[in-house]
């Protein structure tokens, strides 16, 4: 039986097509990048390319400053618009990540996760405080399929940890930096382009929620 998609959009095969030739092409070429001095037998026998590949990996998973000016800015916009009253970020001190007041009072915590495949999605913890609790997924791989990660997110983790913990989330949202780009695009503008909204600089396509 087909697996189900839970959201509208998906990494397109032409893009993980690209990725793939170029991280073949990327291994190829790397024992001639740098000025290390080793043979070609030399360099793949030091660990030099995995260490380098590790590194960028860490690097950028600890790369937060994109992410959170994705959240500001959208935020922003809110606030600007009428729809919140106002938002702080308390990720510093908190558990979670932000905490936005509604128009009516309400208090939404709202906690940013990655890309819903990994262990971090089930470190979470709900404050006594908040009317609503919202997890946001951000994904920074652009080869990483949203699919894929909306399915394993949910069902293999989040309602895994809903049942066990009891604790309620709200709503879960999946919505980034790399939604409705050339990389993928986003099939509600597909269908109608003027959804898209500007937010800060960006045009971004409506979350899926």
């Amino acid at each position: 039986m087909a697996r189900q998609s839970i959201i509208a959009c998906g990494l397109l095969e032409s893009t993980k097509q690209s990725i793939e030739d170029y991280a073949e092409a990327l291994r190829n070429a790397a024992p001639n990048i740098g000025e290390h001095g080793l043979s070609d037998q030399e360099f793949w026998d030091s660990g030099l390319f995995r260490s380098a590949i590790e590194k960028l990996r860490g690097s950028q998973a600890a790369a937060m400053a994109e992410k959170r000016r994705f959240v500001d800015d959208a935020l922003d916009y809110l606030q600007a618009t009428g729809r919140i009253r106002e938002w702080r970020f308390s990720g510093a001190g908190e558990r979670h990540d932000y905490e936005v007041r509604a128009v009516d009072g309400r208090l939404c915590v709202i906690e940013t996760k990655g890309c819903l495949d990994g262990n971090n999605t089930n470190i979470y913890e709900r404050p006594n405080s908040a009317d609503e609790f919202v997890i946001w997924s951000l994904c920074q791989n652009p080869g990483s399929d949203p699919a894929h990660n909306a399915w394993s997110g949910i069902h293999t983790r989040l309602s895994a940890e809903i049942i066990h913990r009891r604790q309620k989330v709200d709503a879960l949202i999946i919505w980034d930096m790399l939604c409705g780009t050339r990389g993928r695009p986003c099939p509600k503008l597909v269908a109608d382009p003027s959804r898209a909204t500007l937010i800060g600089k960006r045009l971004v396509p409506p979350p899926c929620i």
